[in-house]
């Protein structure tokens, strides 16, 4: 009987995380030291629970990596909804989305981890239609900032977010000044040459 109601107490103890938590934990563990750090061992010591306890939850290290992963597009996705949601629907509005967007790249360090993330997403089909989602939103969201632009460039919002993209990788390879700086006055170049260019035909 104490046996019995020992295990009763062990099953039924609250979690001390929530996976919320946890997959916090280990999507900074990901960032700082690569998808590879990722083992249940080192998050077990990051977050204080027992490796048991995240097999438990998490059964492998491949389900592990894609629910941090998974997680960590949760955040994009409500934090462009809610930049979104604040933005004028401007092609300076495009802009401010953008710069916003730009501010959680940090500094190149964070960067070229962001890239290490990236091939992980790249790898597998669940976070590649994440991301493919993702960047069906955010165009539409750029293009409708250039609804009342005068014969805008066809799939403008596809044109832009490519121009930011862009912009972030070459500012990658000299960053001499704040990403979000270099990115505004980029996108701010962009604009003007698609709204002061010649009419185009419909």
């Amino acid at each position: 009987m104490i046996i019995r109601l020992y295990r009763d107490v062990k099953m039924t103890r609250p979690k001390t995380q929530s996976d919320e938590q946890v997959l916090e934990t280990a999507h900074r563990l990901i960032h700082e030291h690569g998808p590879e750090a990722l083992t249940f061992e080192r998050l077990a010591k990051a977050c204080g629970l027992s490796g048991a306890t995240l097999v438990q939850r998490f059964k492998n290290k491949v389900q592990l990596k894609q629910r941090t992963l998974l997680h960590a597009w949760d955040g994009l996705d409500e934090n462009t909804r809610k930049l979104a949601a604040t933005v004028p629907r401007t092609p300076t509005g495009a802009v401010a989305l953008l710069v916003a967007l730009s501010q959680s790249y940090g500094g190149i360090e964070s960067y070229a981890e962001g890239l290490l993330v990236l091939r992980e997403d790249l790898r597998d089909p669940v976070l590649r239609a994440r991301g493919a989602a993702w960047k069906a939103f955010l165009c539409d969201t750029l293009a409708a900032c250039f609804a009342k632009t005068p014969n805008p460039p066809r799939d403008i919002g596809l044109l832009m977010a490519s121009h930011w993209q862009g912009s972030l990788l070459w500012w990658s390879f000299d960053p001499a000044i704040e990403v979000a700086a270099y990115v505004e006055d980029s996108l701010n170049r962009f604009v003007a040459a698609i709204t002061t260019a010649p009419a185009r035909k419909p």
